[in-house]
């Protein structure tokens, strides 16, 4: 198999120390997820300003009190710690940041990197799957990944018990990548604390969130779209219904990447996830050819990477009327409506439903969900 695969396509953008300080302190923000940090940015044209702006907009999004934002003290502590730990915070639109992963409307605008960050460039596909994991799932997982990295892709996963343990096992020599659901200073599981020393020296290990934060049940899915979201197809070994890697695989199909699954045996409950999704469209996988056919094409036409940056992008700082304030709030409710609905039902302007919904973020009243919006219950 060839080697020959060609990097990521890299951005001219790269961030001086005060904006990433700046960056940092804005997601490191109560109520600011990448979500609205990209709104924020786009806005008031760097994260200076939108600091500066964010206390009055959460103010008239019905928040009493401003939403509590970092020191800089605090944002330089933490860049420190990654510092001493032999690593380093990438942003959205940098060479080093994956190219994939800058098209979601929910990229992470700050990965804390440690290992190779050279692999950051590199063509990446993820493989996930049961934590519970038959010798069949693990051997298979095994020649799959290490065929897939030897053919010059990275393989992405999650660091987890199982098949996430095989892949990164069989890709050190080639290539690896793991995403943490906690800190750097707090990786989870422990069992697994040897194997992360191996890909830090071999490999790269990525994640979104702060130093000293311990992963929850509800930091998994927010990792695995991250899992999903650098590679350019995620393939599903052994994985029971309502399992993690479903998840993964869900978030894989809403950000346009390719689903890859491995069949088995329709008397193992581990399997009936991936045979699932082979029923519903999922590309049937025995080999790591089967992947690369796929992929291989997506290579020759990548799409334009979506970048955030610092200049003046041409900042609309015209504020919205109450009575279309009024209507929005209105129209919302507990459940999940479109952002394009809200606007045409509203009479509004986009740009002033924006606003609206950035308020109504930034002071801890609004949910998203992949392009609908909701008031919290």
């Amino acid at each position: 198999m060839s080697t020959a695969l060609p990097p990521s396509p890299a951005s001219g953008v790269r961030l001086d120390d005060i904006q990433r300080r700046d960056w940092l302190r804005l997601i490191r923000t109560e109520n600011v997820g990448p979500r609205t940090f990209r709104s924020l940015i786009n806005r008031f044209g760097g994260a200076a300003a939108a600091l500066e702006a964010l206390p009055n907009l959460a103010r008239r999004g019905g928040r009493l009190v401003p939403p509590r934002i970092p020191s800089i003290d605090e944002v330089e502590r933490e860049m420190t710690t990654l510092d001493r730990l032999g690593g380093r915070f990438v942003a959205l639109g940098e060479a080093d940041y994956p190219a994939a992963l800058r098209e979601p409307d929910d990229a992470p605008p700050l990965l804390a990197v440690r290992g190779r960050i050279n692999l950051l460039r590199r063509p990446m596909v993820a493989i996930v799957g049961s934590r519970n994991a038959s010798a069949a799932g693990r051997t298979m997982t095994a020649r799959i990944a290490r065929d897939l990295g030897l053919a010059g892709w990275v393989i992405a996963s999650g660091l987890a018990r199982g098949i996430d343990a095989a892949a990164h096992d069989a890709s050190l020599a080639t290539g690896t990548l793991a995403v943490l659901a906690g800190g750097h200073d707090k990786p989870y599981p422990p069992e697994n604390l040897p194997l992360l020393e191996r890909i830090l020296a071999d490999g790269v290990v990525v994640t979104e969130m702060p130093m000293g934060w311990t992963p929850r049940s509800q930091d998994f899915p927010r990792r695995n779209r991250l899992v999903s979201g650098v590679a350019l197809g995620t393939v599903i070994v052994e994985a029971a219904e309502r399992s993690g890697s479903l998840i993964t695989a869900r978030l894989a199909g809403e950000q346009g990447r390719l689903v890859f699954a491995v069949p088995g045996s329709p008397l193992d409950p581990r399997a009936a996830g991936a045979n699932r999704l082979i029923r519903e469209g999922a590309t049937l996988t025995r080999s790591a050819e089967d992947v690369i056919e796929e992929l291989l094409p997506m290579l020759e036409r990548p799409p334009a990477p979506k970048d955030m940056d610092e200049p003046d992008i041409g900042i609309d700082d015209s504020e919205p009327s109450e009575d279309a304030r009024l209507r929005i709030l209105q129209l919302l409710g507990p459940t999940p409506v479109p952002v394009d609905d809200l606007v045409a039902l509203s009479g509004a302007r986009t740009a002033d439903v924006q606003v609206i919904l950035l308020e109504l973020e930034l002071a801890g009243r609004l949910e998203r969900q992949a392009g609908r919006v909701a008031l919290k219950a």
